[in-house]
């Protein structure tokens, strides 16, 4: 088997078999990232020369029984919204272009710990802010399946990155479905975890109470893997948790007998596209003959999902982004006359037109004369979301939802109807306001032979049954196919 089609706890495994060396596995990357980068565009930033360095630290570590993990010596891409120590941070905006930090996210510092070698800084959104990984200010990531369509956001670049062969894993980070969404366009394995469950120490914040990292790989055994790796008690972080994952047995289940999978009627409605309702039906007939019991239910609350989230997320946001002001660190404005002018003329050439706005947005819910008639109300609407949630856990294992109500489009056509991307959220907000963890992992292909992904979301905690249930899937499946090789319509 050629490495670039390996997964990554196969790579360890060969490595730490003495099949293959450390350096073989980063060459692999490279070679990679030499033939595709300059259709896909995943990275902004490049570590080869440190890269090749660490790979002959973690081979004498390896040898001397210091990394004993299942991903010691596996490469991995960290989004741009991540910091690492001594390496740009730039969150795909001009306003952090030539942003150094001086101290590096708590995940880096476990990637390193567990032998893993940082490649380098994938593209996103400009501060994670859209759905297509078109408002980076350093261009636009391509779709692997297909270099004309967008490879989702806002971690595609990430994503991009995994199913391009371009790094075996891969972190993201997920606010509204960051990793979710460009996992399902690409055709990749992501997990976003219960907030708290990965230390957001490091991660450049958007809105702080969505914000969450998570894992993007092959498959779910991998991005369990790398949950294990990165999830723990960070006392860094006012919001972690402490909690620890099983260490083992997470994917080795057989069948899906006993299990009551729920899935909301309202998901199913007018907007869907024919080839993700296909996929997304096929996935739910499989998961019936594996054992489970899959039955449709109500959500009520499904059409104040995108409102609640949009003005909570964009109201923190604007908080969050109060810090960026040409005073402290990044870009300062050439020209300007006084210290107010110089905050305007900064801003205003630092920050994109999708950043600018949500700003906007967020400042004018936060307002005092338009406060309890929209923030208040957005947070009454989230806490009725996540009663419905709890009432529905009570009752179904597992909640079945599309990551998207349609294929990747073409690069584009989202910035042309913000309205429109704002609302390709629907099925992957609700994760985020309530805190929970969901999976997104590949079910097949559109008719253009487009990947189409859908979610699993679990109670909080529920991270055990969902990649139970998801490597379950998996295996019944079938190995999900390369972007290099292609795929069929289901």
């Amino acid at each position: 088997m050629e490495l670039s089609q390996m997964t990554a706890l196969e790579l360890s495994r060969n490595i730490r078999g003495k099949k293959i060396c450390v350096s073989d596995s980063v060459e692999s990357v490279f070679h990679q990232i030499r033939k595709k980068e300059k259709k896909i565009h995943a990275y902004l930033d490049l570590y080869e020369e440190d890269a090749y360095k660490r790979a002959e630290q973690v081979q004498k570590g390896i040898e001397q029984g210091i990394y004993t993990g299942p991903l010691a010596g596996v490469p991995i891409a960290v989004k741009d919204n991540i910091c690492i120590r001594g390496k740009k941070t730039t969150c795909a905006s001009g306003i952090l272009e030539n942003f150094i930090p001086t101290y590096q996210a708590e995940v880096i510092d476990r990637l390193e710990q567990a032998g893993m070698i940082l490649i380098g800084k994938t593209n996103m959104d400009e501060f994670a802010m859209g759905s297509t990984t078109e408002t980076s200010a350093f261009g636009v990531t391509a779709n692997p399946w297909n270099t004309e369509h967008v490879p989702g956001g806002s971690s595609g670049g990430s994503c991009a990155a995994v199913a391009a062969g371009e790094a075996y894993m891969a972190l993201g980070s997920d606010t509204g479905g960051s990793i979710r969404q460009p996992s399902a366009f690409c055709g990749v394995t992501g997990i976003k975890p219960t907030y708290g469950t990965v230390s957001r120490y490091g991660l450049v914040a958007y809105a702080s109470s969505l914000d969450q990292i998570g894992p993007v790989g092959k498959n779910t055994e991998d991005c369990a893997a790398l949950l294990q790796v990165i999830a723990g008690y960070d006392p860094k972080d006012s919001t972690s948790l402490r909690r620890e994952l099983p260490k083992s047995g997470l994917t080795s289940g057989k069948d899906l007998k006993g299990m009551r999978f729920g899935v909301p009627e309202e998901y199913m409605a007018e907007g869907m596209e024919e080839g993700v309702r296909k996929v997304f039906l096929a996935s739910l007939k499989l998961l019936e003959e594996l054992g489970a019991e899959v039955e449709f239910f109500s959500m009520k609350t499904t059409e104040y999902v995108i409102p609640a989230y949009y003005i909570i997320a964009c109201a923190e946001a604007s908080s969050n982004l109060e810090r960026f002001d040409g005073v402290k660190y990044g870009f300062r404005a050439a020209e300007y006359q006084g210290l107010h002018d110089m905050y305007r003329k900064t801003r205003t050439q630092g920050f994109g037109k999708e950043v600018k706005n949500r700003i906007m947005l967020g400042s004018f819910v936060l307002s005092s004369g338009y406060y309890d008639a929209y923030y208040l109300k957005a947070l009454k609407a989230k806490a009725l979301i996540k009663k419905e949630f709890d009432q529905a856990f009570e009752k179904y294992d597992v909640i079945l939802a599309p990551a998207a109500p349609h294929t990747a489009p073409k690069l584009g056509e989202s910035l042309k109807d913000p309205l429109t991307m704002y609302l390709g959220d629907i099925y992957t907000v609700a994760v985020n306001l309530c805190a929970l963890p969901a999976i997104s992992l590949p079910g097949g292909f559109d008719r253009k032979g487009l990947p189409v992904g859908f979610q699993m979301i679990g109670p909080c905690f529920g991270e055990n049954t969902l990649i139970r249930s998801a490597a379950v899937f998996e295996n019944a499946r079938g190995k999900f196919p390369s972007a290099e090789k292609g795929g069929t319509e289901v």
